[in-house]
């Protein structure tokens, strides 16, 4: 039995010094509702925040801990874990026991059995035991624009991933109603350096991926099958498709086009528009383009909004869906406040940027 302190909107935040970390901090320190009341972390547990981050201060220039069941349900009501794929498997089932309720920004409970995550991060698996099969199966898949009373309900939800949210989001409103074929759906997406997270890799230096722009994960990257579930959930069918994302030699910024065939090759663009504009008129995180307006990475840069454009080429019948967002906010760390805010009986766009910086 674990005693709980009645303090709302206690917020705990591990893994605090990742570029997922950071900018929930940043998000969270001026939100009118909630406090983050702990800071944790592996590497720099003991170490003081303003030293490790002077260009974060805090008022309370807190002391990054290790991550600690007890002591984090003792300091917190919520817990955004913004750890390395297969350490939250690690802490979740104990953080749940204790009465906390979380938001996973790691790939551990995106898939809806332990069985589909451990085929697609099977070096992880190799080397951890997962027995949190019926977590996978209760995780809710975080899209707040498109479940949000799961969201609102859940005890555990896992952030999609920012290469899905920049996909999903403008093509599961076609998905849904049929709009599209199922077959021959393709996404070619392009994001900046910080996609690949704080730890240093040898293609992202500086003298490897400037003036330069290059594929990776051609065949079978791990958020195919991440779309492709969401997809097959939201429409009841078998649904596959091609994705090819790439390195931009850009800090953030997403990129992503989708090309699909519709089933009535009589509609138009501006017919298309209406579809999903319909779908997310109410949500200011979401701005339809007129038709002809293409969109820029720089016009989402540091804010939670994603930006989608409608085309239709009349040639072969195909639908062009091109988005744009700021990797680290809308594809992580928005996102992840964004379904925080619901968990907490909050307007999901509460204390989130919606206007970009320019240039």
């Amino acid at each position: 039995m674990y005693l709980r302190n009645n303090n709302a909107n206690r917020v705990a935040i591990i893994g605090a010094s990742g570029y997922g970390g950071i900018q929930c901090l940043r998000l969270l320190n001026e939100h009118p509702q909630f406090e983050v009341t702990f800071l944790g972390g592996y590497k720099t547990a003991s170490k003081n925040w303003n030293e490790l981050a002077p260009f974060l201060q805090l008022n309370d220039n807190q002391i990054i801990q290790a991550p600690d069941p007890d002591l984090i349900a003792e300091k917190a009501d919520f817990a955004l874990l913004c750890l390395p794929n297969g350490l939250s498997s690690s802490l979740t089932p104990e953080l749940l026991k204790r009465g906390l309720r979380i938001v996973d920004l790691s790939a551990d409970y995106r898939y809806r059995s332990l069985e589909q995550w451990s085929e697609f991060y099977s070096l992880e698996a190799q080397k951890l035991n997962r027995t949190d099969n019926t977590l996978c199966a209760e995780a809710i898949y975080g899209i707040p624009e498109w479940n949000q009373q799961e969201i609102t309900n859940a005890k555990l939800v896992a952030c999609p991933g920012c290469f899905p949210t920049a996909g999903l989001l403008p093509l599961m409103p076609f998905v849904k109603q049929g709009l599209v074929e199922n077959e021959g759906i393709i996404i070619d997406a392009k994001s900046g350096t910080s996609g690949g997270g704080r730890n240093p890799k040898e293609h992202l230096l500086l003298a490897e991926c400037s003036e330069a722009i290059s594929p990776y994960g051609v065949i079978g990257h791990r958020h195919t099958s991440e779309i492709e579930q969401q997809l097959e959930f939201i429409s009841g069918q078998k649904i596959q498709i091609q994705f090819t994302p790439h390195l931009v030699p850009m800090v953030r910024g997403l990129l992503s086009t989708t090309y699909c065939r519709l089933r009535d090759p009589g509609l138009t663009a501006e017919d298309c528009r209406t579809v999903i504009e319909a779908v997310y008129r109410d949500k200011s995180t979401i701005e339809i383009l007129p038709v002809g307006i293409y969109p820029s990475t720089k016009w989402v840069r540091y804010t939670n909004k994603i930006l989608i454009s409608i085309q239709v080429d009349k040639r072969n019948g195909r639908l062009i869906i091109l988005s744009v967002i700021d990797n680290l906010i809308k594809g992580q760390s928005g996102q992840a406040i964004q379904n925080l805010n619901l968990m907490a009986g909050l307007n999901h766009e509460l204390g989130l940027p919606l206007l970009t910086y320019y240039p």
